[in-house]
């Protein structure tokens, strides 16, 4: 361990600057700074040097240009051997043996102004240049790229008598690697969204934030943590505030997140049931306490311990009749006093707000990727929704009112249940579930099983086309009245003359929602 002797401080976000530059001084260490900093440094009565004193030559361009010099960058990235020592001499240059900076507000300036002038301004260079610097140099070079480093550096300083550790050396160079990707990415796809033509980029890459480590991932084998994009306003499980119960698992975030993106489909009070995410009811209603009642009646068995979320503050009652039976996690914009209170009487509950399901959102203009070994598949969002207007009565019955209303709300639960996936719902409410089939016609079989005497009049929702008239069949046994499908099978021939046989409405969405 080298003792530090030159710091250079140079930071857009200044809280506890102070504090880790008194620790410096503490020990002696030479602090040079840019003048923003300086001056935060003079009204703590803490001497620091001016870059310009160094360099020998002042900030231009309003402060565009302040540390890019040789005498900055020859002191962070000269080497302990002799060749690096003597030019150093030769040229006057010091080493600095630690670098303290964070970057300029870009991701929080663009989320907030549309102002490209102020936004551009907020693109670092220098900034940048010094964290990859230091890091890259490591073996010699400390380097600070965060805030939330201080604490634990001031730590190490005081316990070391001003000395870092060659292993913080390393974790450092790695934290501000990652921290300058993620800088470079957010602005890079900033530009990309704003000026580029393509649907999608030549090189994609993605920025995440860690939100915290997980006990385990889909399995106690398995290492997990969870992370959020940078700057999310979208109602969604990266910002709900946990307000009771034990931490998330990897599974409970997975199924939260299904929770929540079926409940967002609907304007009116509304609550959806998941387990292993899929959901195992839903209903609206006008309050979420009949929802809630209308969602659990649907499959209440698979409903023990699933994931439970609303559109609405959640009230008293309904907080009485979750804690009549196990489940992991209920999920609202708001809850009142009393239904929070009886909640957290379930010490093991999951109790997570989550501002604005409440409120008109806009979906974001993220994309949905997944994994695969070796590569990643990256497409738009599936938020696409219909409304009658956008449906092709294809048989000669036609639905009714109800029927209709009865189809569409079918639709939304079907789109989020995984694929091959059929709803089979009732005045907006779910009455059989069958997802997750390698056939259609299974699927069928399974929702119809569910909901029993119960399909009598029901509509179904399949998220695919039907590619055989069996199940058109199957659902016309069970008594229900109408069938809403994307159509598009070379046997949709087929599939509506058993419709028209059987007496029952079929309609084609044009658009199916396979989800796998």
């Amino acid at each position: 361990m080298v003792k530090l002797q030159r710091a250079l401080i140079s930071v857009s976000d200044k809280q506890g600057i102070a504090e880790l530059a008194r620790i410096l001084n503490r020990f002696n260490v030479e602090i040079i700074a840019s003048s923003g900093t300086a001056e935060l440094l003079k009204k703590a009565r803490i001497p620091a040097k001016k870059i310009e004193s160094i360099s020998s030559f002042p900030e231009i361009l309003g402060g565009r240009v302040k540390t890019i010099h040789p005498k900055i960058f020859g002191g962070i990235l000269s080497r302990r051997t002799k060749a690096d020592e003597a030019e150093l001499r030769k040229h006057k240059i010091k080493p600095i043996d630690l670098i303290v900076v964070n970057l300029y507000p870009f991701k929080e300036t663009a989320s907030k102004t549309e102002d490209m002038k102020s936004i551009i301004e907020k693109i670092d260079i220098g900034g940048v240049a010094l964290l990859r610097a230091a890091a890259k140099n490591f073996e010699r070079v400390a380097v600070v790229s965060s805030p939330k480093q201080y604490a634990a550096l001031m730590d190490e300083l005081i316990q070391s008598n001003g000395r870092i550790s060659f292993s913080t050396r390393e974790r450092l160079a790695v934290e501000a690697f990652s921290e300058t990707a993620a800088y470079e990415t957010i602005i890079s796809q900033f530009f990309w969204r704003k000026f580029s033509t393509e649907s999608f980029p030549e090189k994609f890459t993605a920025s995440f934030e860690k939100i915290m480590d997980l006990r385990y991932g889909e399995n106690y084998q398995q290492k997990g943590s969870f992370y959020k994009e940078p700057a999310v306003k979208e109602p969604c499980i990266a910002i709900a505030e946990v307000m009771n119960g034990k931490q998330l698992s990897f599974n409970n975030i997975f199924d939260a997140d299904a929770a929540i993106e079926l409940v967002k489909e609907f304007r009116e009070p509304a609550a959806v049931i998941i387990k292993h995410g899929n959901p195992c009811g839903a209903a609206s209603s006008n309050s979420v306490s009949d929802a809630f009642r209308k969602a659990l009646a649907c499959d209440p068995a698979s409903a023990f311990g699933g994931i439970i979320a609303f559109n609405r503050k959640c009230d008293t009652a309904t907080a009485k009749k979750i804690t009549s039976f196990f489940n992991e996690i209920v999920i609202a914009p708001d809850f009142d006093s009393v239904a929070l209170n009886i909640l957290k009487r379930k010490k093991n509950l999951r109790v997570l707000r989550v501002n604005g399901l409440d409120r008109q959102f806009s979906y974001s203009d993220e994309f949905s990727f997944k994994k695969v070994v070796g590569g990643l598949l990256l497409q738009e969002r599936d938020t696409k929704g219909i409304s009658s207007r956008d449906l092709k009565f294809v048989s000669k019955k036609k639905p009714s009112k109800k029927e209709l209303s009865s189809m569409l709300f079918a639709w939304r639960v079907a789109k989020h249940a995984k694929s091959n996936a059929i709803v089979l719902a009732k005045e907006n409410q779910t009455i059989g579930i069958g997802a997750g089939q390698t056939s259609r016609v299974e699927a069928v079989k399974i929702a119809i099983g569910k909901a029993g005497k119960r399909a009598q009049n029901s509509v179904i929702a399949s998220d695919g086309f039907f590619p055989f008239a069996d199940s058109i069949e199957l659902a016309a046994k069970a008594g229900v009245a109408g069938l809403i499908e994307p159509g598009g099978s070379v046997k949709d021939e087929e599939v509506v003359k058993a419709a028209n046989k059987a007496k029952i409405s079929l309609v084609f969405t044009g658009i199916r929602h396979f989800r796998h």
